[in-house]
Formats: C-alpha cells, structure tokens, sequence
C-alpha cells in the first residue's frame, strides 16, 4: 500500500465538477504535485475516475464513496474490485453527504484493506472521532458537519483536540483537517497550528473564480508548511 508523505493535500470537486472541467483541474494538479514533490489526492465522480488516472497519473486517484461488498450481488453499489481496477488508490468514507452506519463503514474499511485502497474516514464529533479511530483507517477526516463550504474553519482548540484522541486510539492513522479551508493561510495554519498531517478543500477550490489559482494558492502554503517543520 502507498506510504503517504506529510503534509499532504487533498482536492475533492464532490458534485461541482464533471467532464472536461475535471480533466483540466486534474492535470494542473498533477502538474503541481510533481513540480512541488508532494502528494495530492484528487476525487471526481466514479465514472470519471479511469480517465482522471490516466491524465494525472501522478494524482492519489480517489473514489469519493465505495462500499464493503463483494463480486456478484449489490446493483447500484460500488464495487471495490472494480475501482481497483480503474487505478484508485484511496477511497473517502462517511461523509456526511454519504453517511454509512457504523456495520457497514467496518465492512467497507476491511475490504479496502484486503485490496490496498487507502481509506480517509470522515467523522464530526469528537466521539465520532473516537469509534472511527477504533477501527484503523489511514486517514480520518476531522470535520464538523456545520462547518462544511461555510469558508469557517474549526478552529485550532478543535484540531488539537480531534488530532489527540486519532493518536491515542490509533497512532499509525493520518489526521486530516478540512472543514471551511478557503485560503493559503487556512491550510497553512492547519499543518502548522493544528498539527494536521494534511487538508484540503472543495469549494474553496472550485467555486472561486479562478480555481487553478486558488488551487496553487493552497498548493504553495503546504510547501511552506513542510518547509517550515523540516526546520524545527
């Protein structure tokens, strides 16, 4: 399975996004993640993802939903085996746009495992925080529901506090910090006030006026980020 280097970012266009204007995003992107020596995770729509890997092959390709099933029976569900194929290499899970009851999320989390899909694992409250880092995903994300494309973030207090209950329960797993990041200045302070292994964003992207360049805006601040721990 991929190691993930910190601090890493994270573009996830959810719904706003389809076609040709997710192609373009996602090859400056690509672009980027090599010019900086860092990794992106890039989501797009399911049907999407094949042609997101095969233009940004240097993207963390994820799927913005999957579910714990097996080959055969399951119409209308996501197949892990089939986004494997397709070149996913990470897959979000209970978002609270797709929330999963606590039985299937466990399911869903093996199964990525058994297939080397990398999992990132919303949660909202810190209890929510605690069960889901009882169950080992890669990555959880840290982020209050109500605070969700409101340009607020949570918060240092909170991403101190989210970012100590994951590694008491589960030090080996990522703690991402995503909730309202619309500038370069709210990823960096994340990373470096919240101590977020990484963050990233959605309409903080693609609902600005030029996306691309808010996008490297963000970009540029995780570099400084890194830049600035490996001087501690």
């Amino acid at each position: 399975m991929r190691k993930i280097r910190r601090p890493f970012f994270v573009i996830n266009p959810k719904s706003y996004l389809y076609g040709e204007k997710t192609i373009e995003l996602a090859s400056k992107a690509d672009e980027l993640a090599v010019k900086y020596d860092i990794d992106i995770f890039f989501t797009a729509q399911h049907v999407e993802l094949k042609d997101v890997k095969k233009a940004a092959p240097h993207l963390i390709v994820t799927a913005q939903h999957m579910d714990g099933i097996t080959p055969g029976r399951g119409m209308g569900a996501i197949l892990p085996e089939a986004l494997k194929e397709a070149g996913v290499e990470a897959s979000f899970l209970n978002h609270i746009e797709h929330a999963m009851t606590v039985a299937d999320l466990g399911e869903t989390i093996r199964r990525a495992k058994d297939l080397e899909i990398l999992t990132i694992v919303c949660a909202d409250s810190p209890e929510e925080t605690a069960a889901v880092a009882a169950m080992h995903p890669d990555i959880i994300v840290c982020e209050p529901a109500k605070l969700i494309g409101t340009g607020v973030t949570s918060g240092s207090e909170y991403m101190k506090a989210s970012d100590s209950v994951v590694r008491k329960l589960s030090p080996e797993t990522l703690v991402l910090q995503a909730s309202g990041i619309s500038t370069g200045q709210d990823v960096y302070n994340a990373i470096i006030e919240g101590g977020a292994d990484g963050t990233g964003a959605t309409s903080g992207i693609v609902a600005k006026e030029d996306p691309v360049k808010a996008m490297e805006e963000m970009i540029l601040a995780i570099v400084k980020a890194r830049d600035d721990i490996s001087k501690l």
